[in-house]
């Protein structure tokens, strides 16, 4: 799903959202339902794709811990309600690559000590997305991070790697990574929400919505 530059995204006067952030957002640029109803989509491509593959799931802390808990849940319920059942397995990296919203040159990768359990089987990634090995990702910018951590996972000799995103970026600086799966394609935005955040703030929100130079001035660190 692709979303234009000149979306001007909805209201914040149509949804409900925690009172705390009142004058920090601009607008939803995703609403929570929307996101739910994309993520059973994707579910059902991998569900296609993968065959009969087990799967071990790499969950990016902090920010893909929704979109991961969220996919593999579609997941199990596709698999239950059909003649073949996959088992999957979770684990979980952390990455830091953001100093309030910049993205920094050296890239930080946490609880990635004993990454050899991946070795031969399929790797998937959930950043948002965020898994088998699938690395489940919130979202994909540069690709520069993307990089670095498949980098890493390919030392292993997994069998099979996916990443699935919930979001891409579009922006400037393209490298020509694109996830296997991802939900929706954005504008070249700081967007917070559905466990995105600014400085550790906003992973509470629902929605995927737009900071304002307010919100990232009350929280800058």
């Amino acid at each position: 799903v692709q979303i234009s530059d000149n979306w001007p995204g909805y209201s914040l006067d149509l949804f409900t959202y925690p009172q705390h952030y009142y004058g920090d957002l601009e607008y939803v640029l995703i609403p929570h339902g929307i996101i739910v109803d994309r993520t059973e989509r994707l579910a059902k491509d991998i569900m296609q794709d993968i065959g009969d593959n087990d799967i071990v799931v790499l969950c990016v802390l902090k920010g893909g811990y929704k979109f991961c808990a969220d996919l593999v849940e579609h997941i199990k319920n596709l698999s239950r309600n059909s003649e073949r059942f996959i088992s999957m397995k979770v684990d979980f990296v952390r990455l830091k690559s953001y100093h309030n919203d910049q993205s920094m040159q050296d890239m930080q990768i946490m609880g990635a000590d004993d990454l050899s359990k991946l070795t031969g089987k399929v790797s998937f990634r959930c950043f948002l997305l965020t898994l088998f090995s699938m690395f489940c990702k919130d979202i994909v910018g540069t690709g520069r991070t993307m990089k670095v951590l498949l980098n890493n996972i390919e030392k292993c000799k997994p069998k099979m790697i996916k990443v699935a995103s919930l979001l891409v970026k579009r922006t400037s600086r393209p490298d020509g990574y694109r996830p296997d799966y991802y939900g929706f394609e954005i504008p070249d935005l700081f967007v917070v929400g559905y466990a995105l955040d600014y400085n550790e703030h906003f992973r509470d929100l629902n929605h995927i919505c737009v900071i304002n130079d307010h919100g990232k001035a009350k929280y800058r660190v």
